[in-house]
């Protein structure tokens, strides 16, 4: 059975509904795993995906910020988690249950983290820190075994390696590629064995990109974007990732120029399980 898996930073998904519900149709994803949707959980525009056969649904929600929500074709299941030390909605994790099989989905929007890479005198900072603490502590205590089935995914507002960002030199200090998150980031993946899924087939010189700023008018020609978004999956799931093929991995880059975008594409990873 292939699971088709999405994820998706919306930029505000009652703004950008017709647009996610078009991705929907073209490419069918069994799964998708939207951030910053910027609204309630009753102001979540639910019946547009239900009619498109999303019928299992499970959202994060808080006024005009944030939020994340978990949109599937596949029966699933909430799962009670906290990760936020400010208690904003940034994660929904739910059980899939894919025919035999089942796994974890875990859906992360970390926070961005401000401007001053300095969590001494930048709270937003230090926020994103904790949150990504918060997070190494609960896959620490609670899958400590090499066996689980589980799958990460969402904006982690990180861009780890030299050619996940247009220039690796002129944004060491810039937050989202400061080598403070980057190791925290990569503690957080080796520890836990999670495999990121972009470079199973790509080689890490490979320039990869999901965000491109709105500052810039032509957003190809510069060219000066950073792979924020992210596909990890445990090493109980790393075969099924690999049996997917190079093609089981994509970016949607042609989204970042449809008629007002996110600043983000989609980014899709097929599991063969």
């Amino acid at each position: 059975m292939k699971v088709k898996i999405t994820t998706w930073n919306i930029n505000s998904v009652r703004l950008r509904q017709g647009m996610v519900c078009d991705f929907l149709e073209q490419h069918q994803p069994d799964i998708l795993a939207l951030q910053e949707i910027k609204c309630q959980n009753e102001q979540f525009p639910a019946k547009g995906f239900e009619a498109l056969g999303y019928k299992y649904i499970e959202i994060a929600g808080q006024k005009a910020y944030h939020g994340a929500a978990t949109i599937s074709k596949l029966p699933m299941e909430r799962l009670p988690t906290s990760f936020c030390p400010l208690d904003h909605a940034r994660h929904v994790s739910t059980r899939v249950i894919a025919g035999s099989e089942d796994f974890e989905l875990h859906n992360f929007y970390i926070p961005a983290g401000g401007d001053v890479a300095d969590p001494k005198i930048n709270d937003k900072f230090q926020h994103k820190l904790d949150f990504l603490a918060v997070m190494n502590d609960y896959f620490t205590e609670r899958f400590s075994h090499g066996d689980a089935q589980q799958v990460l995914v969402g904006d982690f507002n990180i861009a780890p390696g030299e050619h996940d960002v247009w220039s690796h030199k002129q944004l060491l200090k810039v937050i989202s590629h400061t080598p403070m998150e980057v190791e925290i980031l990569e503690k957080l993946r080796a520890c836990h064995d999670f495999v990121d899924t972009a470079r199973l087939f790509r080689d890490d010189d490979e320039k990869l990109y999901s965000w491109w700023s709105y500052r810039a008018k032509d957003v190809f020609a510069s060219n000066r974007g950073r792979r924020l978004d992210h596909i990890w999956v445990s090493q109980a799931l790393k075969a099924p990732a690999e049996k997917a093929g190079r093609e089981g991995f994509e970016i949607h880059t042609d989204w970042r120029v449809k008629e007002k975008p996110s600043d983000h594409v989609p980014v899709t990873q097929i599991l063969d399980i």
